[in-house]
């Protein structure tokens, strides 16, 4: 019979495990990333996949996908809208200011 304990290390896929080192980590804070720190080619597909899953109605007019990038992407570079890193789920999200 072993009596110690697991081993920290172990994380057995728990979520929130690894990413900040251990269980008694606190998660981290989300990380802003300015639109021009990123390659153009990622950037586009930041906006894209943001575009694709809000699935937001811009009115009674269609917009194309390359449209619907430029707002997003002009409200980027004006400062009303953020890109998001968040470590603890490391993923990516775009957030209204």
């Amino acid at each position: 019979m072993n009596n110690e304990a697991p081993d920290s290390d172990d994380d057995d896929g728990v979520p929130g495990y690894g990413v900040a080192g251990s269980a008694d980590d606190t998660p981290a804070e989300p990380v802003l990333v300015p639109p021009e720190d990123l390659p153009a080619e990622l950037l586009r597909a930041v906006i894209e996949a943001f575009v694709l899953r809000e699935g937001t109605e811009y009115g009674e007019r269609d917009y194309t996908l390359d449209e619907k990038v430029a707002h997003v992407e002009q409200q980027l570079r004006k400062g009303d809208a953020h890109i998001v890193y968040d470590a603890t789920t490391q993923s990516v999200d775009i957030r209204r200011h």
